[in-house]
């Protein structure tokens, strides 16, 4: 059986940080997804969910520095698993989308919510 760790995101860039290491340029924002549900008395509802992504410039990400807050994007990645110790000396659990592929989508195509 294939392995497989991909994960695919359609949504709104939260805060963005852009960083230089070397010559090469890198990203780190967050995405919002959002998903609407009818809770169990009909009421319809929607909920929203932040996804870390790290993205380094390359061959399929180009101009790492034009991604700011508010933009659309898709992103195509993996998933990556870690921890890192507060101030306080508590270990905390991280997750974040390694991005493999970024674009900025055209400021007038909407993002419906998925309904469930």
């Amino acid at each position: 059986m294939e392995q497989l760790n991909r994960v695919e995101l359609r949504g709104l860039v939260g805060s963005v940080r852009h960083q230089t290491s070397g010559a090469r340029r890198m990203a780190h924002f967050t995405v919002a997804t959002s998903r609407a549900y009818r809770d169990r008395s009909g009421q319809a509802q929607i909920s929203t969910d932040w996804h870390d992504v790290s993205a380094w410039e390359g061959k399929d990400i180009k101009d790492v520095d034009k991604i700011k807050k508010g933009d659309k994007v898709y992103v195509v990645g993996r998933l990556r698993y870690s921890s890192f110790m507060t101030e306080e000396g508590v270990e905390r659990p991280s997750t974040e989308i390694v991005a493999s592929k970024v674009s900025l989508l055209a400021g007038e195509e909407s993002l419906p919510c998925e309904m469930f």
